[in-house]
C-alpha cells in the first residue's frame, strides 16, 4: 500500500515540473568539444620495409667491402697494412652495426610528449613512440675515432693533435645520444645538440688547419690527395647533424627516411672513403706509413731472461 501511495505521488509530482524541450537544447550556446587531455592511442613511428631492406642492403655491403680489404691487404707487407686494417676495421664494425639493427637488437623505444597549447580549451599531450637505433651511435663511437685517424696518419699529424681531434669526435657522438633521448620541450635536448655542433667544429679545426699543415710539409701531391679526401669526409659529416636534425630532432622525417638517409652516408663515408684511401695509397708512395717493431716483426727475444747462458 505504502509502495503503491509513493508511485502515486512520482506520478503527480513529474506532471508538474516542465520537462526539457529539444528546441531548448538546440537554442542553447554551442560550445566546442573539448579535446581529450591525453590520447588514448599513441603515435608509433617505427621502421617500416623499406627502412629493414635498407638495413640488410648496407649490412651485405659493408661486409663485402670488409671482405676486400682484407684481400687487397695480403698483397703488401705487414709494415705497410696499417691503412688497411684501420679501414677494415671501419667497414667490419659498420657491418656488425647494420646487423643489429636489421636484427632488431640495436634500436630502442623512446617516449615523447608533445604539448600543444590552445586557446579557448585546455592544452593536449600527445604521446609519441618512436625507435632510436642506438647502435648507430655505437658505430660511430668507434668508427669516426678511426676515419680521423686515418686521415691524421695521411697527412702526417702529431700525436697531440690526433688524439684532440678523436676527443672531439667522441664528445660529438656521445652528446648527439644523449640529445636523441632528450625531453621535448626543454633546453636539454637542442642544448646537447649544440655541444655537438660546436665539438664536430674542434673536428674541422684539428683536421683542416693541422692536418692540411702538416700534410703540405710532406710535398704537394700528398697535400691535394689530403685535401680532396679530407674535404669529401668533412662534407659527409656535416650533412650529419642535419639528418639528425630533421629525423630524431624534429621528427619531419620518419623512421624509414632516417634509416636511408644514414644508409647513404655511412656507404659514402666508410665503404667509399676505404676503397679511394687504399687505392690512392697503393699507387702514391708518399702515402706510406711504415710501422715496424712489434707490429710487424712481434715479440723477439732480445731482453728475455735466459737460465741456460746465466749459468742457473
Amino acid at each position: 500500500m505504502i509502495v503503491d501511495h509513493f508511485e502515486e505521488v512520482l506520478k503527480k509530482t513529474s506532471l508538474l515540473l516542465p520537462l526539457p524541450t529539444a528546441t531548448a537544447t538546440a537554442s542553447a550556446t554551442h560550445v566546442a568539444p573539448i579535446p581529450t587531455v591525453m590520447p588514448d592511442t599513441p603515435i608509433e613511428q617505427f621502421v617500416g620495409d623499406a627502412g629493414s631492406r635498407t638495413l640488410w642492403v648496407v649490412f651485405v655491403l659493408m661486409l663485402l667491402a670488409s671482405a676486400g680489404f682484407t684481400a687487397l691487404s695480403w698483397r703488401i707487407p705487414v709494415s705497410k697494412r696499417l691503412y688497411h686494417v684501420i679501414t677494415t676495421v671501419i667497414t667490419l664494425t659498420a657491418a656488425l652495426s647494420y646487423f643489429a639493427m636489421a636484427t632488431g637488437h640495436g634500436v630502442s623505444v623512446h617516449k615523447i610528449y608533445v604539448r600543444h597549447q590552445h586557446d579557448h580549451v585546455p592544452d593536449t599531450t600527445e604521446v609519441i613512440h618512436r625507435q632510436v637505433f642506438w647502435a648507430r651511435y655505437v658505430d660511430w663511437s668507434i668508427t669516426t675515432p678511426l676515419l680521423i685517424l686515418d686521415l691524421g696518419l695521411l697527412a702526417g699529424m702529431n700525436g697531440a693533435h690526433i688524439t684532440m681531434a678523436i676527443i672531439a669526435d667522441l664528445i660529438m657522438v656521445l652528446t648527439g645520444l644523449f640529445a636523441a633521448y632528450g625531453s621535448e620541450g626543454t633546453p636539454q635536448k637542442w642544448g646537447w645538440y649544440t655541444i655537438a655542433c660546436i665539438a664536430y667544429i674542434f673536428v674541422i679545426w684539428h683536421l683542416a688547419l693541422n692536418g692540411g699543415s702538416a700534410a703540405s710539409a710532406k710535398g704537394q701531391k700528398l697535400r691535394s690527395f689530403f685535401v680532396a679526401i679530407g674535404g669529401y669526409t668533412l662534407l659527409l659529416w656535416t650533412a650529419y647533424p642535419i639528418v639528425w636534425g630533421f629525423a630524431d630532432g624534429s621528427r619531419k622525417v620518419g623512421v624509414d627516411g632516417e634509416i636511408i638517409a644514414y644508409a647513404v652516408l655511412d656507404v659514402l663515408a666508410k665503404g667509399v672513403f676505404g676503397a679511394w684511401l687504399l687505392f690512392t695509397h697503393r699507387s702514391m708512395a708518399e702515402t706510406d706509413v711504415e710501422v715496424g717493431g712489434f707490429w710487424a716483426n712481434g715479440l723477439n727475444r732480445e731482453g728475455s731472461l735466459r737460465l741456460d747462458e746465466d749459468g742457473a
